[in-house]
C-alpha cells in the first residue's frame, strides 16, 4: 500500500524525532573520530600538526556522511540505529557519494541558521531545506 508521494505507508512516521536522535549519535561519533585523528597526527608529527592542521571536524563529517549514506545501508550509523535511511527523492534509489556529501555540507551549514530547520514542519514529506536542495528524502527503513 502506498502513501504520500509514492512512499510506503508509515515511511514518514516519527521521522523528525528519529532524525534528531540520529544527529546526536552521529555528532558524537564524528567528534570521536576527529579527536582520534587529531591525536594520531599530533603524535606522528611530534606536535607540529598543532600549527599546520586546519580543523578536522568538517573533513571527517564530510567523508563520514558521504561514505556511510552512499553505502549499501544508505544511512549513517546513527540513522541505522534509529531505523532511517536516505534515498533520492525522485526515484528512491541509493544516494551517490557526492549527493550524500553535499547533503552533509548543507546540513552543517544549516546549523548557522537554526530557523531553517522549521521548514520541515511545513513540508508534507517532512524534508528539511537541506534535503530539498540535495534532492533526497529521509524515510524509515521498512
Amino acid at each position: 500500500m502506498r502513501g504520500r508521494a509514492g512512499l510506503p505507508v508509515g515511511a514518514l512516521d516519527s521521522v523528525r524525532t528519529r532524525r534528531i536522535l540520529a544527529v546526536c549519535f552521529d555528532f558524537i561519533a564524528v567528534s570521536i573520530f576527529s579527536f582520534g585523528l587529531w591525536l594520531a597526527l599530533l603524535v606522528l608529527t611530534l606536535g607540529l600538526s598543532l600549527v599546520l592542521l586546519p580543523p578536522l571536524f568538517p573533513f571527517v563529517a564530510f567523508f563520514y556522511n558521504g561514505l556511510t549514506v552512499s553505502g549499501r545501508k544508505m544511512a549513517t550509523p546513527g540513522m541505522r540505529a534509529m531505523g532511517l535511511e536516505i534515498r533520492t527523492n525522485d526515484s528512491g534509489d541509493r544516494v551517490t557519494f557526492l549527493a550524500a556529501a553535499v547533503h552533509a555540507v548543507l546540513f552543517y551549514f544549516s546549523w548557522m541558521f537554526p530557523p531553517i530547520f522549521l521548514w520541515s514542519l511545513f513540508s508534507e514529506d517532512k524534508r528539511c531545506l537541506h534535503d530539498v536542495f540535495a534532492d533526497v528524502i529521509v524515510v524509515r527503513r521498512i
